[in-house]
């Protein structure tokens, strides 16, 4: 006489019209009281009994409802779907790009429950070889995401990605900015042309692209307040950005800068001929930087008309260069000419000095002079006898 089993090891049977052998477990109850079967089989008994104890084993492991067939692929897409809620539409276009290119291709198809950390140590090394060190913190922590939001919902059992490192990438594009000689030269090739305030505003200012983009008029001041009892002169309020919700990047990125006077001249010639282009359109609170019928700029427009202002530019590739590198070189010019560089900090809206030094290391001067010249000038003419 075949022996019962016991209540929780499940249920082995012969399924005749499948010639297999069906094992079967209830892992709980839906809300309507109806069971929740799980089922596996095999072709012989001992081989449905071995994925009758991985579904024991998952249960016990509060991994029941996961099912078998559950890929790295779904759980990414998943990720996708709904846990970047909130998110700039931007964002998720970029991080959906990366992992249909990245992480879909090479480890899509794994079983979640399957991967391993040498899966990833190996994905990871292997796209080391063609991505910069920044691109696979960020695939990295795309998996990463999918999988602990895939854990959270008892897809599988632990985070394999967490034990990873990211390796050594290629060296990314290096910045770099422009000369004194080669700013001048932009400034004049961008004479007469649609870019010329936004070079003159990027460059004597140092705000980002995605700042000066959401700038709007009532957030510049051209005339400033000579006369009160503390003078503020032309300034600008960078306080919003094209980011979502028009914050800025950092807390620290919200600040008002004053004008050069050259960005003064600029900013009235260019606010007249907006006015003329955009006539009873124009608007007080409108955008300072737009097309000719006052809709924002993006990104590639500003990307491109810049590259046509450099081509005019002897001795400079188009290609080479970006409009935030203006920024750079605001950055440069100003360490050149001995401005500290906590002062830099707070113009370009960093938090830190530390964030100002690891992004613009090239561009902040290598040799700290100050002592050297006092010492000079303490001493000048002295020796020991």
């Amino acid at each position: 006489m075949t022996k019962r089993r016991s209540r929780g090891d499940g249920g082995l049977h012969w399924d005749e019209s499948r010639q297999r052998w069906i094992a079967s477990l209830t892992v709980g109850y839906t809300p309507a009281g109806k069971r929740i079967v799980k089922k596996a089989s095999g072709k012989t008994k001992t081989a449905a009994k071995e994925k009758l104890k991985e579904i024991i084993r998952d249960y016990e492991d509060g991994l029941a409802i996961a099912p078998s067939d559950y890929t790295v692929e779904r759980a990414v897409i998943d990720w996708l779907t709904y846990g970047l809620t909130g998110r700039d539409p931007r964002t998720v276009e970029s991080y959906r790009i990366l992992c249909d290119k990245h992480v879909i291709p090479a480890l899509g198809k794994r079983k979640l429950r399957d991967l391993s950390a040498e899966d990833v140590d190996r994905w990871l090394a292997d796209k080391a070889r063609t991505l910069s060190t920044r691109t696979l913190q960020i695939i990295r922590s795309c998996l990463n995401r999918s999988v602990k939001r895939a854990m959270a919902r008892d897809k599988v059992k632990r985070n394999v990605v967490e034990l990873c490192a990211v390796p050594a990438g290629k060296a990314g594009r290096p910045s770099k900015a422009l000369t004194y000689v080669q700013a001048t030269a932009i400034l004049t090739a961008s004479e007469g042309s649609r870019m010329h305030a936004y070079v003159v505003v990027s460059l004597l200012t140092g705000a980002r692209t995605e700042e000066l983009r959401a700038l709007t008029w009532d957030h510049v001041d051209l005339e400033g307040t000579p006369d009160a009892a503390s003078p503020v002169p032309p300034h600008v309020a960078v306080w919003r950005s094209v980011r979502a919700g028009g914050d800025t990047k950092t807390r620290k990125s919200r600040r008002t800068l004053a004008l050069p006077r050259r960005c003064v001249d600029v900013l009235r010639l260019h606010r007249d001929e907006q006015r003329r282009e955009q006539g009873d359109m124009w608007r007080p609170d409108g955008l300072v930087f737009a097309s000719a019928a006052g809709t924002p700029l993006d990104a590639s427009n500003v990307r491109r008309a810049f590259r046509n202002v450099v081509r005019d530019v002897p001795g400079l590739d188009p290609a080479q260069w970006t409009p935030r590198e203006l920024r750079h070189s605001f950055v440069s010019l100003l360490s050149d000419n001995g401005i500290p560089l906590e002062e830099i900090s707070r113009l370009v809206g960093h938090s830190s000095t530390a964030v100002t030094e690891a992004i613009y290391r090239k561009q902040i001067r290598p040799v700290l002079q100050a002592g050297a010249v006092a010492m000079d000038r303490i001493f000048e003419g002295g020796s020991e006898p």
